[in-house]
C-alpha cells in the first residue's frame, strides 16, 4: 500500500473545469457569449452577394424547421386513438379526388406536367 494519502494531494483546478472557462461562469453567461460571436458573423456577412446558393440554404433552414414542427403536431396527433386512422382516410380521399380531376384524360395529364415543367424551369433555371 502507498504511504501518500489522496486526501492530501493538492488537485489543481485546470483537472475539475473544462477548458478555457472559468469556474464562475455559467451556462446562460457561455450561451450569450456565443450567440454574440454569431450575430456579429452574421452582421459581417454581405448578404447581397449570396446569390443562388444563400437561398438554397435558407429554404433548407426552413424546410427543416417546418419538418420539426410538423413532426411534433403528428406526434401529438397521434396520442390520440382515432385522429391516426381518420387523417388516414382523409389523406387518401384528397389523393383520389386530386387525381380524378388532374390525370383521368391524357390532356389534363399533359397540363400537370406541363405545370411541373415551368415550375422546374422557374426556381432551376
Amino acid at each position: 500500500m502507498s504511504d501518500t494519502n489522496p486526501d492530501t494531494n493538492p488537485v489543481s483546478n485546470s483537472d475539475t473545469n473544462p477548458i478555457g472557462q472559468d469556474p464562475g461562469t455559467n451556462f446562460s453567461d457561455r450561451y450569450g457569449d456565443a450567440m454574440g460571436k454569431v450575430n456579429d458573423a452574421l452582421g459581417k456577412v454581405d448578404w447581397s452577394q449570396m446569390g443562388k446558393y444563400g437561398k438554397a440554404v435558407g429554404i433548407l433552414a426552413i424546410v427543416i424547421v417546418a419538418q420539426v414542427i410538423i413532426k411534433g403536431v403528428i406526434d401529438t396527433i397521434n396520442f390520440v386513438p382515432v385522429l391516426p386512422g381518420l387523417l388516414e382516410l382523409l389523406g387518401l380521399v384528397v389523393l383520389g379526388q386530386w387525381s380524378w380531376q388532374n390525370l383521368t384524360t391524357s390532356e389534363k395529364r399533359n397540363a400537370v406536367f406541363e405545370r411541373i415543367q415551368n415550375l422546374r424551369k422557374e426556381y432551376l433555371g
